[in-house]
């Protein structure tokens, strides 16, 4: 258990090696701003560092790397009024995914147990991706009212086929094989060699570099489960709207993809209509720094306009009553022009000044 006293991030260097920990474990280390502002203060450091060759991000803990944003915190900020708080946590947390990504030195990301939402921020852009046989990656935002972001609409769209549209839409949790098969890792090494590869790369001789020594530990996943479904996804989620996906769902003889369907209609119509957009017009931007700078356009919108994010929230993680009162209730009462309502809406900060 960790120590009120200690910080919330712990960096430490060994052997040319700049090590960070998420250090929030009974939070499954979900991330807030006094974090953000550790790492890139970390990352600062070691970036001008002649002796710092790799970095390393872990989390404290047994139950995963990170399971998302404060969102309690952003529920009260909504409601109170203060959307533009958020604004300034969603500003930096957005400067450090594209940093990561930007990053001059190697950066390994071990995404060990719960890697979701603002997890996924820190670990799909990292330069090498590892998975373990505990993992859990998701973006799960439309299951709170919102939209998936921290660049993750990049992630999605670059995924193979469909595969995009269905994590994105249902929020569907990945395995290690599935986060490897979407595009959201790039190995898989087991739980119980992690210790000996963190000490590879600290003591590393021949070979030296990150991608050359997770090899002497990683292993082949077991199958995707989402390769499997690959038939039904990319034909269900081919369809131009989300009432056009769920059509072709149930047109479809699979219990997986009928399911697929009931989870769609109880999730926020507002949610799902933007992400799907989002999504699809991710793939024509050219960069990860457009797509954040989407994405911060959206999730103000969002906060500062829409009812529910707050709804959602409320009903998924403070009450847990899981029945959150939608507004609208569903896709038929969407209002024309809702979705481009929200492509066209300008926060009053930009995100890169």
């Amino acid at each position: 258990m960790t120590d009120a006293a200690e910080p919330t991030v712990l960096a430490r260097t060994t052997a040319g090696v700049g090590r960070l920990t998420l250090n929030r474990p009974r939070a499954i280390n979900a991330l807030d701003h006094g974090m953000v502002q550790l790492i890139d203060e970390a990352l600062d450091a070691w970036e001008a560092d002649t002796d710092i060759e790799i970095v390393v991000l872990d989390g404290a803990g047994d139950r995963g790397l990170c399971a998302g944003g404060d969102v309690r915190g952003l529920a009260t900020q909504v409601a109170a009024g203060r959307a533009e708080d958020a604004g300034v946590f969603f500003r930096a947390e957005y400067a450090l995914n594209a940093r990561i990504a930007e990053y001059p030195k190697p950066f390994v990301a071990l995404a060990d147990g719960v890697t979701m939402g603002g997890g996924i921020g820190l670990a799909g852009h990292a330069s090498l991706r590892i998975v373990t046989e505990r993992s859990k990656l998701a973006m799960p935002e439309t299951r709170i009212g919102f939209t998936p972001d921290v660049g993750g609409s990049r992630l999605l769209a670059q995924a193979p086929g469909r595969l995009g549209e269905y994590l994105g839409l249902t929020g569907a949790t990945m395995d290690a094989a599935d986060a490897i098969a979407a595009g959201f890792a790039d190995t898989l090494v087991p739980a119980a060699h992690l210790d000996g590869l963190r000490d590879a790369l600290a003591t590393r001789a021949d070979p030296s570099t990150p991608h050359e020594l997770v090899l002497l530990f990683d292993e082949t996943p077991a199958a995707s489960g989402l390769d499997a479904a690959r038939e039904w996804i990319d034909d269900a989620f081919a369809g131009d709207t989300v009432g056009e996906i769920i059509e072709r769902l149930r047109a479809r003889p699979e219990a997986a993809a009928s399911a697929t369907a009931d989870v769609l209609r109880e999730l926020s119509p507002t949610g799902l209509a933007v992400t799907l957009a989002a999504i699809r017009r991710a793939r024509d931007l050219p960069d990860l720094r457009s797509v954040l700078a989407q994405e911060y356009g959206l999730v103000m919108w969002f906060a500062e306009t829409q009812p529910d994010l707050v709804e959602g929230i409320r009903a998924q993680v403070i009450d847990k009553d899981r029945t959150p009162a939608w507004r609208p209730a569903s896709l038929e009462e969407l209002p024309a022009g809702l979705v481009d309502d929200a492509f066209a809406y300008r926060p009053r900060v930009p995100l890169w000044q």
